[in-house]
C-alpha cells in the first residue's frame, strides 16, 4: 500500500498505523462487523510486508526504505537516501509493535484466539529486540542500526525517545534517556522542545532553506506527543506536563496552527494553516489533567475531548 496517492513510491509502504487506526475507529463506533473478512485478513497482508520484504538479514527487525519513507524526510544520515532500503529504524520497530499489539486486540474482538496469541507473542519478541539491538549502553541512546553494516547509526535524533512511548525501557535506561538527553538544552531540550535532531549534530539546523519539510532539529508536534505518553508511562510526569503545556504555548502563540515549529524561537513553519496532527498540541495539557492517552491500545474507553470539552465541531 503506496504511501502516496497521485505519485505512487515505489517500496514505500505506508507507514504501521492502520491496524491502531482500525482499532480506534472499532472504539469509537463500538462496531468490530466491517473488519471481519476481507479487511482483516488485507490488515494482516500489509502487516507482512514490513516482516517479509523489509528484513534482509532476517534478524526480525524491519528497514525503512528511506528517510523519506519515514516521514522524517530529510533525517538521511540515520535512515537513508532515497531507496537505500538499508536502516532498521527505532521508530519504525516500535510502530511495528504497536500495529500487533492492536492486531492482537482486533483478533481477541473477532473471535480468532489463535490469532491474538501469535500477534501478542511477536509483539513480545520484537520488544526483546528493541531493547537487545539499538540500546547503545555507552551513549545511553536508542539508535538506529545499519542492516548491512551490522552496526549502530550513531546519529542522536527524537526517535531515540519513542521506546518510551511502548512503556518498555528499563527504569535505569529511561533515567537516562530522559537526564543525560531529552531534559540536556545542550541536545533536545531547547526553548520550544523537542528538537528532532540533537544541537549537537554536524547538520542541526532550525530555519528552513527552501521547500523542505525540516526535521534536523525543529520541533513538530507528533514527536511531541508520542515522547509525552512516554513519558507518562515512564512515570516522568513533571517532565511530560511541562512537556505537554509548552507544546500548547508554542502551537498557540501562532495564528494558525502549523506543520512545525522553529525549536530556538517557537516560530512556526511549513504549511500555513496546517491541521492534522499537529492540532494535537491543543489537546496536550487536557490529555495530560485527565490521565488519558487514546493511542493505548489497552485503552476501551474513548473520549470526544475536542468536540465534548473544547466544543470544536470537526463537520
Amino acid at each position: 500500500m503506496a504511501r502516496t496517492l497521485i505519485h505512487p513510491r515505489w517500496r514505500r509502504h505506508f507507514k504501521p498505523f492502520l491496524a491502531q487506526i482500525a482499532l480506534l475507529g472499532c472504539r469509537q463506533t463500538g462496531d468490530t462487523r466491517w473488519l471481519q473478512g476481507k479487511y482483516y485478513e488485507r490488515l494482516k497482508k500489509y502487516l507482512d510486508y514490513w516482516f517479509w520484504f523489509c528484513d534482509f538479514d532476517r534478524n526480525g527487525l524491519s528497514v525503512w526504505d528511506s528517510a523519506d519513507h519515514s516521514g522524517m524526510d530529510n533525517q538521511d544520515r540515520r535512515a537513508g537516501a532515497l531507496y537505500a532500503m538499508a536502516v532498521e529504524g527505532v521508530d519504525l520497530n516500535c510502530y511495528l509493535v504497536r500495529e500487533l499489539q492492536a492486531l492482537a486486540v482486533l483478533a481477541g474482538k473477532l473471535g480468532r484466539p489463535d490469532d491474538q496469541a501469535e500477534f501478542k507473542e511477536r509483539a513480545a519478541r520484537l520488544i526483546s529486540l528493541i531493547n537487545a539491538v539499538f540500546w547503545d549502553e555507552q551513549n545511553g541512546f536508542y539508535y538506529d542500526r545499519h542492516e548491512r553494516k551490522g552496526e549502530l547509526v550513531r546519529v542522536k535524533t527524537v526517535v531515540g525517545f519513542i521506546p518510551l512511548w511502548l512503556g518498555i525501557v528499563p527504569p535505569e535506561r529511561a533515567e537516562r534517556l530522559v537526564k543525560e538527553h531529552l531534559l540536556n538544552p545542550a541536545e533536545f531540550w531547547l526553548p520550544y522542545p523537542l528538537a528532532t535532531d540533537a544541537k549537537t549534530e554536524p547538520d542541526y539546523y532550525q530555519e528552513r532553506k527552501g521547500d523542505e519539510c525540516n526535521w534536523r532539529g525543529t520541533a513538530w508536534i507528533p514527536t511531541n506527543y508520542m515522547v509525552f505518553h512516554g513519558l507518562l508511562k515512564q512515570r516522568y510526569g513533571e517532565v511530560a506536563e511541562e512537556l505537554a503545556y509548552r507544546t500548547f504555548e508554542m502551537v498557540l502563540s501562532e495564528a494558525d496552527t502549523r506543520e512545525y515549529y522553529n525549536a530556538e524561537t517557537g516560530v512556526g513553519q511549513g504549511l500555513n494553516p496546517f491541521w492534522g496532527w499537529s492540532t494535537l498540541g491543543y489537546l496536550m495539557p487536557l490529555e495530560y489533567e485527565l490521565g488519558y492517552d487514546p493511542t493505548d491500545v489497552a485503552n476501551e474507553n474513548i473520549l470526544a475531548l475536542g468536540s465534548d470539552l473544547l466544543n470544536v465541531s470537526f463537520p
